[in-house]
């Protein structure tokens, strides 16, 4: 991972879906990379996504002591981007320009906040453009 990259919440599902292996090890090796290189970041929307999913869908739920090992190794070092102002206003934006869902705008704001030149994401269109952030698909 050469470049700063932002890691949506997807990524972290796969990283622990044991029915679809060849997205988990994608997964977890981008997670893996994130970390290695301190080029990956993620902002708190992520983080709260990721544990609602954690603790209600998962086929075996996180439990609390897990989640708060899982926030401090794998979260807490990404995690760069905070709820602000600025933040809002620039998902305002982006949801008018490209008529995003709220969500999907935080995330791109978020993304460009960062400085991140790569989105990974299943949830936007492979190749999509944001100005210098660029989305991949990882699963492709």
């Amino acid at each position: 991972m050469n470049v700063r990259s932002f890691l949506d919440t997807n990524i972290f599902v796969y990283s622990f879906d044991e029915g679809a292996s060849t997205k988990s090890a994608r997964a977890s090796e981008l997670i893996r990379q994130a970390l290695g290189s301190r080029n990956g970041i993620v902002s708190y929307q992520i983080v709260q996504e990721f544990f609602n999913v954690a603790f209600r869908r998962f086929a075996h739920p996180m439990t609390l002591a897990d989640a708060e090992q899982y926030l401090a190794t794998t979260f807490r070092p990404l995690m760069t981007v905070n709820s602000s102002a600025a933040l809002y206003v620039g998902a305002f934006r982006l949801n008018s320009k490209y008529s995003l869902s709220w969500y999907d705008s935080l995330v791109v704001a978020a993304a460009i906040e960062g400085g991140a030149q790569l989105l990974y994401s299943e949830d936007f269109q492979h190749g999509q453009q944001f100005g210098n952030l660029r989305v991949e698909n990882p699963f492709r």
